[in-house]
């Protein structure tokens, strides 16, 4: 019996361009941003807070985690070149990693200068910190709210969209730590309202990480039925079986699959092929390369991968 393979590949690349209005939110995100840094940084001064020009470098972490956002979705829009047949779109994957980390990084600091405020006697800033808190909220709330309608694009948005988020809930527990220690002295709750803050940002961040970490290894993304999509596909018309099934993320907004399909008629590969396809691309695997072959063709073990 004569072998036949088919190899049918089908390739979507991302839009040369990112979405404008995504764009325009990043970038007034970042400007609105490195305003409050600059304020925060002028206030601290002045007043001679170490607090407040401390919080602006933290809040300067957070510009450089939306700046690498940005820089993520013009990477994920590169095209294939020498030596990069994906361009430099799997970079994404490690910007939202980077992303993740950071928030982690977040959390430590403020975790160890909770510990300091425990163990500290130094009076807190009031009115100054209370107002520039204020500030914090209002520019970090509205960036958040700007992301969190913009986050289901991908995890690095969603991941800028926690930074902002933690931010915003760092600003409301300085605030209301300086009310409660106006009305009441008690200089102790600022580290428990801090520490509260730590443990609700480093739940939220638990996701961003395991799914970063989960696309950098090439696992199947997260919202990928791998066992529907391959029992579908089996079940097609005209299909005897499939095999060599392999499901991982090209960047963090694109999914690619590779298959092998065993069909009864090999002239009809092409209305299976569209099918599966169509298929695919509804389960969010736009980018498929699908190999077709006859039973018996000899495609077997690990050297078909």
């Amino acid at each position: 019996m004569a072998h036949e393979h088919h190899h049918h590949h089908h390739h979507h690349h991302a839009e040369g361009t990112m979405d404008k209005s995504l764009k325009n939110t990043y970038i007034l995100a970042i400007a609105l941003n490195v305003g409050f840094v600059v304020i925060e940084t002028v206030v601290g001064i002045i007043y001679n807070s170490l607090g407040l020009v401390s919080d602006a470098g933290h809040n300067l972490s957070d510009v450089v985690s939306l700046v690498l956002a940005l820089v993520a979705f013009g990477l994920m829009t590169s095209h294939s070149r020498k030596g990069f047949t994906y361009g430099f779109r799997k970079s994404s994957v490690l910007i939202s990693l980077t992303n993740a980390v950071l928030l982690l990084v977040a959390v430590g600091i403020i975790v160890v200068e909770s510990i300091h405020k425990f163990t500290s006697t130094a009076p807190i800033d009031g009115e100054a910190i209370s107002w520039t808190a204020g500030i914090g909220i209002l520019v970090n709330g509205f960036t958040a709210y700007l992301l969190m309608r913009k986050q289901g694009h991908d995890i690095n948005t969603k991941g800028a969209y926690l930074h902002m988020l933690a931010d915003t809930l760092v600003s409301v527990g300085v605030v209301i730590s300086g009310i409660v220690i106006s009305f009441t002295g008690w200089y102790i709750i600022d580290p428990i309202i801090s520490l509260v803050i730590a443990a609700i940002i480093l739940v939220s961040t638990w996701d961003l990480l395991k799914e970063s970490v989960r696309l950098s290894i090439d696992a199947v993304p997260e919202g990928i039925d791998a066992e529907g999509i391959e029992k579908e596909m089996a079940e097609a018309e005209g299909v005897l079986g499939v095999h060599h099934v392999h499901i991982w993320a090209i960047s963090t907004t694109e999914t690619a699959l590779t298959a092998h399909v065993v069909v009864e008629d090999i002239n009809s590969y092409e209305e299976i092929v569209h099918t599966m396809k169509e298929m695919l691309r509804a389960k969010g695997i736009a980018h498929s390369t699908i190999e077709v072959e006859t039973e018996g063709s000899g495609c077997t073990g690990e050297s078909c991968c």
